[in-house]
This record gives C-alpha cells, structure tokens and sequence, in this order.
C-alpha cells in the first residue's frame, strides 16, 4: 500500500543529540560508595532531541531533512552515520571547537539508574553559516520544525521564523527557556506544563489557565498554541478557544522524546492537510504509544493506523 505522507517533505532544525543506552545488572552496592554497580552487557545508539524528530517523521513515511550543528568528533560522526541509515536527509555544520551533545543513560533491570550529558555551545561563525543553508533549504519543503532544547543551535530563530513566513510555510516549535519572544510569528508552539509556567506563571484553574495560554499566543501572534500535559492529555488553544483531548496512554513506561514525536506526528499531519484539531488527536494518540516504549522511540503509520486509514 503507498504511503499517504510519501510526497511530503519537512525540514527540521535545532538541537541533535546522541543517545546512548547502556544496559546491563546491578546485583551488587559498590565498596567504594552508596551506589550499585552496574555490569554493562549491551550498548546501543539512538538518534536524540532534533534528530528524533526527523527520525518520527520518516517513521511515518513522510520525507526528513535535518540542519544542525555538531561536533567534529567520534558522536558527531556517529550522529551521521545513524541520520543516514534511518533514512534522514543530514545537513550537518561540523565545529571543530563543539562537543557533540551526548546524553548517556545507564539501565539496569529496566530501570535507568543514571544519565550523563556531554555538550557545549557551538561558535557564532558556524551558526550564521547554518542560516544561510537554511535560506536555501525552506522553499523545498512543506512544513518547517524548530526544535529548540537550549542548546544554542537556534540563536537566529527569530531570522528563520521570518523567513519561513515570509515564503508561506507552516512553522512549529518546541520551545525551551523563559523568552518565548523569539518564538514570535510561528504557526503554533508546543510547551509542556512546566515550559509554559516558567513563561506565564502559575494557574489556580483551568479559566486561568486558558486566560494565560491565549494572552501568550495573541501578544506572540501564534495560530495555535499546544499545551502537553501529560496524563492530562492535550489542550490546543486557538481563536476559536481551547480545545482539550484527554491522554491515550495505556501503560507510561518511559516519557523521554515523547514531546518529539507528538510534534514531528502534527507536523506530517499539516503538511498533508488535515485540519490542525484532528491532526493534535492523532498526535495524542501517538504520544500515549511512544511512552509505552523504552526511551527515544518512534510510532510507525500502522501503529498510529491499524486499520490502513487516517482516522
């Protein structure tokens, strides 16, 4: 059966990482501290932050181009080879003075018992260098995704917002910090709970709340503004008002990258027309899979659509 989103084509840019998984026993409390040591037996690689969206994207069957900056290191290269063998289009700035971003995570009996990041900042040189391949890039596609995770590969976001715009493309951000300025003029933004609080303060109800999410989404001149909350489920607020679906998962074995997927699964569904209500439900629903999975994972088109149907 052809794929529904194989002509479509979305360009990521932002943050990528490394995620590395070791796995192995912890049978025994070390002597040397509090702390069980682990026997490390298996090791594996996936694709982290902006690279796992690209890689939710091609696990629907929709085209993926990923822009970002990396490290001239062994990860870095890594990174590469991984974006290559899952089908990802790389278009990857190399900085000799970057440390690729690697998160470490440790497992033992299915439980993580450490995570340990490497990163740094990439130079501004580089970066002006990744806008002007941006420029080149956005025409090409049909939906553009900013995945901001604060690790500096999008200090000229407001640039690339503007550019998209200007050329009619549907922008979506995952947004990181306090200053969601630099979000302003995109098509719709996707803060969690704690993302969107650090932004507009606590709410007491959910009249408040509503207050809050649509004062931002005016002052920043969004079309939609996508509120995860977890086993809460979902709120899209547009000028028509908040819409809410509650959550679909089943079983919450591991909530890392889930905001990646439910982002990357919107967007393919925009850039293939459907309307953006119908698109959050689907991504909802491809949220409450991808948590019953063990760490950055994906929801593939038979997952999401058993039945061989977008419904």
């Amino acid at each position: 059966m052809a794929q529904p989103f194989q002509d479509r084509r979305l360009l990521v840019v932002g943050d990528a990482m490394l995620d590395r998984y070791w796995f192995g026993d912890a049978s025994r409390i070390s002597p040397e501290a509090p702390v069980p040591v682990v026997r490390v037996t298996r090791r594996e690689e996936r694709l982290g932050g902006a690279a796992n969206v690209a890689r939710n994207i091609v696990s629907l069957g929709a085209a993926a181009t990923l822009l970002t900056v990396v490290g001239e290191d062994e990860p870095g290269r890594k990174l590469e080879a991984l974006l290559k063998s899952n089908g990802i289009r790389p278009l990857l700035h190399f900085d000799s003075r970057l440390e690729t971003t690697v998160k470490l995570r440790i497992i033992a009996r299915q439980q993580q018992m450490l995570r340990a990041d490497f990163e740094s900042f990439p130079q501004d040189e580089v970066l002006l260098a990744h806008l002007d391949t941006y420029r080149h890039e956005v025409s090409r596609h049909d939906a553009i995704l900013l995945s901001d995770y604060g690790k500096g590969g999008l200090s000229h976001i407001e640039q690339m917002i503007q550019i998209a715009r200007e050329l009619g493309k549907t922008i979506l951000v995952d947004p990181k910090g306090s200053d969601y300025e630099r979000y302003r003029g995109a098509s719709v933004i996707t803060p969690n709970r704690k993302e969107l609080s650090e932004v507009v303060g606590r709410w007491k109800s959910e009249g408040e709340l509503t207050e809050k999410a649509e004062a931002l989404r005016e002052r920043l001149g969004l079309e939609a503004l996508l509120l995860t909350r977890s086993e809460e489920g979902m709120t899209l607020y547009t000028s028509e008002g908040a819409y809410s679906v509650p959550a679909e998962a089943r079983e919450v074995y591991d909530v890392s990258g889930a905001g990646d997927t439910v982002i990357a699964v919107l967007a393919v569904m925009l850039s293939a027309g459907i309307p953006l209500k119908k698109g959050v439900e689907i991504a909802n629903r491809a949220g409450g899979i991808v948590v019953g999975k063990l760490g950055t994972a994906t929801v593939s088109f038979p997952e999401l659509f058993p039945s061989g149907e977008i419904s």
